[in-house]
């Protein structure tokens, strides 16, 4: 678990925009699926949400790895 922490820690810390990108790419992804209605995804937003959190995370985190 420690290893895996750390080999996380030094990926993120080498591309500190990373998350945020891609919270941002779900975020479009989200919007591009608003054409299709009908399913849960869209009705329930999923890409959003999870891109949000993604994107919130990355932007707390570029700090203290960068």
């Amino acid at each position: 678990m420690n290893e895996l922490l750390d080999k996380l820690s030094h990926f993120f810390g080498k591309y500190p925009g990373l998350l945020p990108l891609i919270g941002v790419g779900l975020i479009s992804l989200n919007l591009l699926l608003q054409v299709f209605q009908g399913s849960w995804i869209t009705e329930s937003n999923l890409f959003l949400h999870i891109g949000l959190i993604i994107s919130l995370i990355g932007l707390l985190l570029v700090r203290p790895l960068g």
